[in-house]
């Protein structure tokens, strides 16, 4: 065979459809964040804004987020220097997750180096926990759980997106011995929405079924202390298992669960990939751990974070552009064509200094390609004038366009 031919061929196609993905060159400056500098392939740089990131609270930018890393690396140096089993376990991984599991009022919290690799280990783990469990996913679902569903060798059943009577239908159908667990997420985010928790957590209630909840889209940012969106509606206590993030609210990196002190002593003892990998470094979980600490009492950012995202929707309102509105603070604008996707994200970045990624198929169907923007706490007035400026400048430039392609 041809290897290097057929890699040609299958990066082509990508190319055709306009689906090819361009990494851009970034680099954060300190204490400046949504600004950057964008380190262009000619060794020439042009600052930018980032209007597509997930550091939703600029918390990779806070004081105590900083020096709670910078005093762990100089008491402890780099890496963890093994698996949490071999020598990996240090005081500031016991005080992360003593963080965690106080956060989200459970037993205990167990880290993984991502929130990919916490539901994929713990997805694919549980059916050995529970010999025959039948596990309920949302089709929407992100990947990461899909994955760990797909994996772990047992039955499942896939239910349409935030519809509970073709849950209940599904429920219904199978052998009310056998265990069960629901998967869902609380804010999906592609589109945005939120789940009807109450109900998934009502029927699970009814079937004796298990609730897996991924709050990775809203841990830091809902909820009274940041606990999410199971915290702002009550139901903590009604989720088992909770899979959170790091890496976007919080700033930093790593993903975790938080359930029973039993549920993550087996998903420990049990999980490949919690086992075989290295810990997070030191200085990693300290700053997690500030961050953490700090969203809990602190209110601000939270409530900015909310108004900064309906003062944008209310201004894309007004340029008539077709965005996605479910209330929570991510929010797509629907181009509907990959070319044109990418030919928007590429002018706002060579001719405003803006960046926004094109998001195209497989993360959301043919047909919705879409720019999703997360306005931030850190983002000023000045920021959302030049991107709602220069948003209704290129939609009109590439409306004309798609009008003489169509002719």
């Amino acid at each position: 065979m041809d290897f290097s031919g057929q890699l040609d061929l299958a990066l082509e196609r990508l190319h055709q459809e306009g689906r090819y993905r361009t990494f851009i060159d970034i680099e954060r400056r300190r204490g400046h964040f949504p600004h950057a500098v964008w380190r262009k392939a000619d060794g020439s740089e042009q600052p930018v804004t980032v209007w597509c990131g997930n550091d939703y609270l600029g918390m990779g930018q806070h004081p105590e987020v900083l020096q709670a890393m910078h005093d762990a690396i100089d008491a402890t140096g780099a890496g963890s220097g093994g698996t949490r089993n071999i020598s990996g376990t240090t005081v500031y991984h016991n005080k992360l997750e003593a963080e965690l599991a106080d956060l989200h009022g459970k037993e205990a919290a167990l880290l993984f180096t991502s929130a990919y690799i916490a539901n994929d280990a713990t997805l694919s783990t549980l059916p050995k926990l529970f010999p025959g469990l039948i596990i309920y996913s949302d089709e929407l679902n992100h990947a990461s759980m899909i994955e760990g569903v797909r994996r772990n060798g047992g039955a499942k059943r896939i239910f349409r997106h935030n519809d509970i009577d073709h849950l209940r239908s599904l429920l219904q159908a199978d052998d009310p011995s056998v265990p069960k667990l629901i998967a869902f997420e609380s804010i999906y985010s592609m589109d945005g929405d939120f789940c009807p928790m109450q109900d998934l957590c009502d029927l699970a209630e009814e079937f004796g079924a298990l609730t897996y909840l991924d709050e990775v889209h809203a841990v830091g940012m809902y909820g009274h202390r940041g606990g999410g969106v199971a915290e702002q509606n009550g139901l903590m206590k009604k989720i088992d298992i909770i899979n959170g993030t790091l890496a976007k609210a919080f700033g930093v990196m790593g993903g975790y669960i938080a359930a029973s002190d039993k549920m993550c002593d087996a998903i420990r003892s049990y999980a490949p990939g919690f086992i075989f990998t290295t810990s997070l470094p030191p200085a990693v979980a300290a700053g997690a751990a500030a961050s953490v600490a700090f969203l809990k009492t602190d209110q601000t950012l939270r409530a900015k974070h909310q108004n900064q995202a309906r003062t944008l929707k209310m201004r894309l309102k007004a340029l008539g552009l077709p965005f996605i509105d479910h209330g929570s603070h991510i929010i797509p604008v629907i181009v509907g064509d990959p070319v044109h996707t990418k030919d928007i994200s590429d002018m706002l970045l060579s001719n405003h200094g803006i960046y926004v990624q094109p998001i195209n198929f497989p993360t959301v169907p043919r047909g919705t390609e879409r720019l999703r923007f997360t306005p931030s706490p850190v983002h000023g007035a000045s920021e959302m004038d030049r991107l709602v400026a220069a948003m209704d400048q290129l939609w009109s430039h590439c409306a004309l366009n798609r009008a003489d392609l169509s002719a």
